[in-house]
């Protein structure tokens, strides 16, 4: 049986709102419903929220769910990143669509950068990933799959995740197999591993379904399960 990514890996919203735009994006749709902040293309910073980057239970976190990396202020990023240091019994995920720019030094251990690919001609996000963020951990998000990426170098990448469109918005998208597949094998020959969202089981079959971790998130994920004995 599949698992759902969101169990996997909590939210931890320290920044809301994005300049990007991109037309799909669920979190201005829940910013807006939900009255977060007055104007999701000003971001805001919730310093309060620091404090829960202390918990001394192991967690996997995504610290822009509702955000991009890219915007976030350097004084923003910096009480990030102390805090990280701070708290190495979690592993902490960062995601950008615009790694060009960004300008990051860090050799924080438990801390993942990613960049989010949705088409072939957005594969230059990989290597600008790499280039502009100078860091121990690297990730990759091809969701949603607009169309085959085809392929991509995928050297130094730790962990790639795989989905497509969900919500009203699904209907307009088809992901074929076959990208996925393709995604998997490459990510595979490189001992990447792969994990392929809940969302996929419609398109591909629960008996296909990959849902690898890094290590170290199966480590802090062990350890959460001895929290509850």
């Amino acid at each position: 049986m599949s698992v759902c990514i969101k169990d996997q890996i909590q939210n931890l919203n320290i920044v809301i709102g994005c300049t990007v735009g991109c037309p799909y994006c669920y979190a201005r749709n829940n910013v807006n419903r939900w009255h977060m902040i007055d104007d999701f293309a000003k971001p805001e910073f919730f310093p309060s929220k620091l404090r829960l980057m202390e918990k001394q239970k192991p967690q996997n976190f995504l610290l822009t769910g509702m955000s991009d990396l890219a915007v976030w202020k350097r004084e923003w990023l910096d009480q990030v990143f102390t805090k990280i240091a701070d708290n190495p019994q979690h592993q902490f995920l960062f995601l950008s669509k615009r790694p060009d720019l960004m300008d990051i030094d860090t050799d924080l251990e438990n801390a993942w950068f990613g960049v989010t690919v949705t088409r072939r001609s957005e594969l230059w996000r990989i290597d600008a990933l790499r280039e502009n963020v100078r860091a121990r951990h690297y990730h990759v998000t091809f969701e949603p799959l607009f169309d085959d990426p085809g392929e991509g170098e995928l050297r130094g990448i730790g962990w790639i995740v795989v989905g497509t469109m969900t919500g009203v918005q699904s209907k307009k998208i088809h992901t074929e197999p076959a990208w996925a597949y393709s995604l998997t094998g490459q990510a595979h020959a490189l001992d990447i591993p792969v994990f392929m969202k809940e969302d996929l089981v419609p398109i591909i079959g629960e008996e296909n379904m990959v849902q690898e971790m890094p290590e170290e998130f199966n480590i802090v994920l062990g350890e959460q399960k001895k929290w509850h004995k």
